[in-house]
């Protein structure tokens, strides 16, 4: 039996690297080309990503915009860098643009299979950084989550909750569904803190009280200033309304904990009662009952 020679070895391996594994609009895709090809793409992406982190870290820092601009650019120019750098690798291998039809031509059927989800959530992504409804550094609240915007990605979106848990919410719920934005615009927010007090209140004093907590709160605005209602007359109390604005919409819950704390201090301090509700309840003796 015959042994193998090392030329016949390196005969086969040229062979086997050279065969086409199929071809693309006539131009034929081998192992090393496919190899290349692979190589290139994984090239592309790290460039990209290392693009991103260079315009958001160094580069457009320097620049007077907001933070939610300078990641719209930043997440634009890692999608160009990529599809720049796709194209080039394809044309590397010998497919030129015409050959592009024909994968999009499979993409589109995979679509009609079963990609629908994947591509509207594409879709919307980019709608998410053209559009802006929502930023990141955004405290936005979407199907009971509420959290601050950290990464808006090609398919998803990453929140950061208040309980410091990550969630990943498709693009497409941003787009269609309803979402509140703590941030969007103008961050100032509006807080309303209902009291009750008692009947036997005085009404000045009680205006009086909740004006001082809200002057001595250093996070309440002064414009537009604090307001307050008498906003129902229930069964056991006024039911009051102190509203105030803060610059924050990320503070709300601190701030509103720390003007009921100061709510209950003040009214200590001006002995402002409030009042539990009562009810009058009435016995009757069963002989009465069957004299009746």
């Amino acid at each position: 039996m015959d042994s193998i020679t090392p030329e016949q070895i390196y005969s086969f391996l040229v062979k086997l690297i050279s065969t086409p594994i199929f071809s693309v609009k006539e131009t034929p895709i081998t192992f090393v080309s496919l190899i290349i090809l692979i190589g290139m793409l994984v090239g592309v992406s790290y460039l990209a990503k290392m693009t991103k982190k260079l315009l958001i870290h160094s580069i457009l820092p320097k620049a007077q915009m907001d933070i939610g601009t300078q990641y719209t650019l930043a997440r634009m120019s890692q999608y160009t860098v990529v599809t720049v750098g796709s194209i080039f690798a394809l044309q590397f291998i010998g497919i030129d643009l015409s050959g592009l039809t024909v994968i999009f031509g499979l993409l589109s059927v995979g679509i009609g299979f079963g990609l629908q989800n994947l591509t509207s959530n594409f879709v919307s992504g980019i709608i998410v950084l053209f559009e802006r409804p929502i930023s990141v550094g955004d405290r936005v609240l979407i199907n009971d989550i509420e959290g601050d915007v950290t990464e808006i990605n090609i398919r998803s979106t990453k929140i950061q909750s208040v309980n410091n848990i990550s969630y990943i919410v498709p693009n497409a719920d941003f787009v269609s569904g309803t979402i509140i934005n703590y941030s969007h615009g103008d961050s100032r927010i509006k807080i309303d803190i209902e009291v009750g007090v008692s009947y036997s209140s005085d009404v000045e004093t009680v205006k009086k009280a909740l004006n001082e907590v809200a002057q001595e709160n250093n996070e309440v605005l002064l414009m537009p200033k604090p307001e307050i209602f008498l906003t129902k007359f229930g069964d056991s109390s006024w039911d009051m309304m102190l509203r105030i604005w803060i610059p924050d919409g990320k503070r709300r819950l601190q701030v509103t904990s720390d003007l009921n704390f100061a709510i209950v201090d003040k009214f200590r301090q001006y002995e402002i009662e409030i009042p539990f509700p009562q009810r009058d309840i009435w016995y009757k003796n069963e002989a009465e009952k069957n004299a009746t």
